[in-house]
């Protein structure tokens, strides 16, 4: 069917339905509002400059088509499709550049061959015909036959892709890819989906040249923590959290019966960007959502505004990603995750047990993949585990482990003990499956 240019230039009506307000909410958006919006919703969905120009520009290709979606629905589709390829147009891309064009194998006999690759197609010709080995300096040669999946394992391996929990999303990506080179079936993407593949590819992208993302999804740049004050009643059953340069101007609301706390956490006054676990904010352990440290408590709000005026606690900047928690077992308590540094200076009397390093983006992730090993629930007890977020990196004594993590004389951290009235019980029990 040929259409007129009038005709080409019409509108498609499916995207006036979408508002901000949701899909087919009973209002449609103008022509003019409607295409404002679809690009507002990618403007700043950006690359570095220091990203190889190739994959430059076809990102920036597809941020271009995705306007013209206003005018055609299916072109969403497209960008999202193709945007999945172009993940693998930006590892090709890095890998050359990471090798700065002298790529290394060795075979089956540890015999070294260098390959000079201006062009990734180079590499891939060689890897088709040789079954050899990637040399990955200071670590283990890996497989590579590369393709994607091998592509993303070299990444990670060179330290280029990170978090635990960005695994999945990037074997989801690389499925998806495959899905979209060797369709089955038709399909059709909105254009809220195709935004967010956009965003994850610029974030991924980004990561790859060594650059994070501020309030990204995937690879967030180190995020913003605040003095906090956690104030609760002695007799428990409420948790008040503000920033600790309120305190000058508090007011005790029962008269010297409330106890106050100081730590450096995240968090907002809007409650927007706040740690969801603060109000279990427990010194010893691990039980908020991001890094979260005690500075000061508990005591009294006179010596809590008295020890903020001293000592003036600032804010600062903290990674979350690949953590590394200590979890203990013992008969059958099992302990909420704790850093290496607390686990240092732990008293004898709690250093008998099994102990686990795990790496993880977040304290739970580290807990119920420990609790999952001792219930033989399918999880892999040594590397990545593929049933959940983490990577097992050590097993054994108090004393192994902390070696592992610290060498031999690991610096200790002493906390001041303190538990607000919501602080999670620190172990619970656990009946260990033997089979």
């Amino acid at each position: 069917m040929i259409r007129s240019l009038d005709e080409l230039r019409k509108v498609d009506e499916r995207t006036l339905c979408f508002t901000p307000h949701g899909l087919g909410s009973g209002v449609k958006m103008s022509e003019a509002d409607a295409a404002k919006f679809q690009q507002q919703r990618i403007a700043r969905i950006n690359l570095m400059s220091a990203v190889a120009e190739g994959t430059r520009m076809s990102f920036d290709r597809l941020r271009t088509i995705f306007a013209y979606g206003v005018l055609c629905y299916d072109i969403f589709t497209t960008v999202n499709d193709c945007a999945l390829l172009v993940l693998e147009h930006a590892l090709r891309d890095r890998f050359v550049d990471y090798h700065q064009s002298t790529v290394r194998f060795v075979d089956k006999d540890k015999t070294e061959h260098v390959v000079i690759a201006k062009r990734y197609e180079q590499v891939f010709e060689r890897v088709k015909r040789e079954k050899w080995l990637l040399v990955v300096d200071g670590k283990q040669p890996i497989r590579f036959n590369g393709m994607l999946a091998d592509l993303v394992a070299w990444a990670r391996q060179v330290g280029l892709l990170r978090g635990q929990r960005n695994r999945g999303v990037e074997r989801a990506m690389a499925s998806l890819r495959n899905f979209v080179a060797h369709p089955t079936n038709y399909h059709l993407v909105d254009p809220v989906q195709a935004a967010r593949t956009l965003s994850d590819l610029a974030e991924i992208i980004n990561h790859l040249w060594g650059y994070t993302t501020p309030g990204g999804r995937l690879y967030p740049a180190p995020i913003r923590r605040e003095a906090v004050v956690i104030a609760w009643p002695t007799d428990g059953g409420a948790v008040d959290i503000a920033l600790a340069g309120a305190l000058p101007n508090a007011v005790d609301p029962q008269d010297g019966k409330w106890q106050y706390a100081i730590v450096r956490a995240v968090f907002r006054a809007d409650d927007r960007f706040s740690d969801p676990g603060l109000t279990e904010f427990d010194s010893h352990v691990e039980a908020t959502h991001f890094p979260a440290d005690a500075l000061w408590g508990p005591g009294s709000l006179p010596d809590a505004t008295a020890w903020c005026t001293a000592n003036r606690p600032e804010g600062d900047e903290c990674d979350y990603l690949d953590r590394t928690f200590l979890v203990r077992q013992a008969g059958d308590q099992l302990y909420l995750p704790i850093r290496p540094s607390v686990a240092a200076a732990w008293i004898h009397g709690e250093r008998s047990g099994t102990w686990y390093a795990i790496k993880a983006d977040f304290p739970g992730d580290a807990y119920h993949h420990v609790r999952a090993l001792l219930t033989r629930s399918g999880c892999a007890k040594t590397g990545q585990c593929p049933r959940c977020p983490v990577e097992t990196l050590e097993i054994g004594s108090y004393q192994k482990i902390l070696t592992w993590c610290a060498g031999p004389n690991p610096a200790e951290v002493t906390l001041p003990d303190i538990r607000t009235p919501f602080a999670l019980p620190r172990s619970q029990r656990v009946i260990p499956n033997p089979r």
